[in-house]
C-alpha cells in the first residue's frame, strides 16, 4: 500500500483518507496502522483529550452537576458532539477507506477509462494524491478554527445567554470559566479541525471527480447500469454515511440545548432542520453530478445509433417477410413432419436435416 511518503502511486492503491500530517502524527503515535487500524484506541484517546478534562475542571469548579443553569453533565450538546459526533467523524474513515479505494480500480477494470487516456488519469490522481497530504492546507485549517471557528462562530452565535459550566455572560461576549478556557481553545478546536478536515477531503473527492470528467471517458449506451458504466460510483454516496449521521448528531445536541435551557419551540428550527438536510445531500450527492454532461452526450449518442439500428432492422423485416422479398418457403418433406418410431438412424438423421433447411429457407 502507498504512503504519505511515495512521490507516486498507482491508481489502484489511493485512498482519500490515508495521508496528511495527522494520519502520520497517529501512526507514529500508534493510534493508526497502515489501514487505519486502531480506531477504538483513537476514538478513547481524542475522548481523553477533549472531554474528560472539562469533567474535572467542571467538577473542580462546582458546575458539574449544579450551581448554574446548565451544568456539565447535563449539557446535551457537549456530550452528543464530543461522545457522538467526533466518534463518528473518526470510524468514518475506515467506512470511506474501504468503499472509496476500489473505485479508482474500477475505472480501470470496466474499460471506463481509454488505454490513450490513462497518463492523464494517473496525473488527476497524483493531484489528489499531493492535496491529500499537503501540511499548508492542513496549517490553514487550525487557523481558520482558531479564527473563525472559536472567535467567530462559537463566542458569537452558539454560546447560550445564560449561566453554564463554561461561563457567563458579559457585555462583550461570555466569561469564561477554567473548564470554558479548555473547551474553547482545546475541545472544540479539535472537534472543528476533524469536521473541517473532513470537508477538505469531499473537495478532494470532488475536485477529482471534476477532472475525470474532463476526460473524454469510454462509457457504452446500453450499458445495464443505465449510466454508460459509472454505476459503480454510486456506492460513493453510502461511504459518507457516518458523516451525514455525525451532521445530524451535532445539529440534535444544539438545539436540544436550545429547548431545554433556551425555551426555544422546536418547531422554530424547521429551516435549520431543511438547511441541514440540504447541506449534507451536497456534500455527498454534488460531486457526482459533474459527469451529468457526458452522460448526457452518451445518451443521445445511444438514442441516434440505436434508432438507426432499429431502422434498419425493421426495413429489412419489412421487405423480406411483408413485401415480397423472402424466398418462397421449402416445405418438409411428408415423411419427415411427425417421427415415426422404428425407423433407421440414417432415416431419422435425414428427416432432421430436411427439416433443419426448411425452417432455414
Amino acid at each position: 500500500m502507498a504512503t504519505a511518503n511515495s512521490t507516486a502511486t498507482p491508481p489502484e492503491d489511493f485512498s482519500l483518507v490515508l495521508g496528511g500530517p495527522l494520519y502520520q502524527l497517529f501512526r507514529r503515535a500508534h493510534l493508526a496502522g497502515d489501514a487505519l487500524q486502531l480506531a477504538r484506541r483513537r476514538v478513547v484517546i481524542i475522548a481523553l483529550i477533549v472531554w474528560l478534562p472539562l469533567l474535572l475542571l467542571s467538577g473542580l469548579q462546582g458546575t458539574a452537576l449544579h450551581t448554574v443553569a446548565v451544568p456539565f453533565l447535563r449539557d446535551f450538546e457537549l456530550h452528543v458532539r464530543f461522545l457522538g459526533a467526533l466518534p463518528l467523524l473518526v470510524l468514518a474513515e475506515i467506512v470511506v477507506h474501504q468503499r472509496l479505494r476500489p473505485t479508482l480500480q474500477l475505472f480501470s477494470d470496466r474499460e471506463v477509462i481509454p488505454p490513450a487516456q490513462r497518463e492523464r488519469f494517473a496525473s488527476v490522481v497524483a493531484a489528489a494524491y499531493r492535496l491529500r497530504n499537503s501540511l499548508v492546507a492542513e496549517v490553514l485549517l487550525v487557523a481558520f478554527v482558531y479564527l473563525v471557528g472559536v472567535q467567530l462562530i462559537w463566542r458569537q452565535w452558539l454560546v447560550l445567554n445564560t449561566a453554564t459550566w463554561y461561563g457567563a455572560p458579559g457585555p462583550n461576549g461570555p466569561i469564561l470559566s477554567l473548564a470554558g478556557y479548555w473547551y474553547g481553545y482545546v475541545s472544540l478546536p479539535v472537534f472543528q479541525f476533524l469536521l473541517c478536515r473532513w470537508y477538505l477531503r469531499i473537495f478532494i473527492w470532488a475536485r477529482f471527480l471534476f477532472h475525470v470528467s474532463r476526460i473524454e471517458l469510454s462509457l457504452v449506451p446500453s450499458h445495464p447500469d443505465k449510466l454508460g458504466g459509472l454505476g459503480f460510483l454510486s456506492g460513493s454516496v453510502f461511504a459518507f454515511v457516518p458523516l451525514a449521521l455525525a451532521h445530524g448528531a451535532l445539529l440534535a445536541g444544539t438545539l436540544a440545548n436550545r429547548v431545554f435551557y433556551a425555551g426555544a419551540d422546536i418547531r422554530a428550527f424547521k429551516p435549520e432542520l431543511a438547511l441541514m438536510v440540504l447541506w449534507v445531500l451536497l456534500l455527498v450527492c454534488a460531486p457526482l453530478l459533474v459527469f451529468a454532461p457526458q452522460l448526457s452526450r452518451t445518451r443521445r449518442r445511444g438514442i441516434a445509433e440505436y434508432g438507426t439500428l432499429a431502422e434498419r432492422y425493421v426495413r429489412a423485416f419489412e421487405a423480406k417477410w411483408l413485401r415480397g422479398g423472402a424466398a418462397p418457403r421449402r416445405a418438409i418433406p411428408r415423411q419427415c413432419r411427425y417421427p415415426i418410431f422404428g425407423r433407421s438412424v440414417e432415416q431419422r438423421r435425414r428427416c432432421a436435416h430436411d427439416a433443419q433447411r426448411a425452417c432455414q429457407s
